[in-house]
């Protein structure tokens, strides 16, 4: 066995390796879609594109969780 079927082998292994590895990650991509606080990042991912103002908003929110004129804030 030479150096060069000895490098093809090798190349072959890295190569093997190296898809395993990127489905292995496309898969833990899919898989764990949210983060540890059960936010969907994935639905942010085209923001740029739907920028216009009588687009939806990403997330909503409700005027609830804003403060009140004439209060202060810290």
């Amino acid at each position: 066995m030479d150096i060069a079927q000895i490098q093809a082998y090798g190349y072959f292994a890295l190569i093997v390796f190296l898809v395993l590895a990127l489905y292995g990650y496309i898969y833990h991509l899919y898989t764990k879609k949210k983060d540890v606080d059960g936010i969907d990042y994935e639905s942010y991912s085209d923001m740029a594109l739907k920028d216009d103002l009588d687009d939806t908003p990403v997330s909503p929110k409700s005027d609830d969780k804003l403060p009140h004129e004439g209060v202060k804030r810290n």
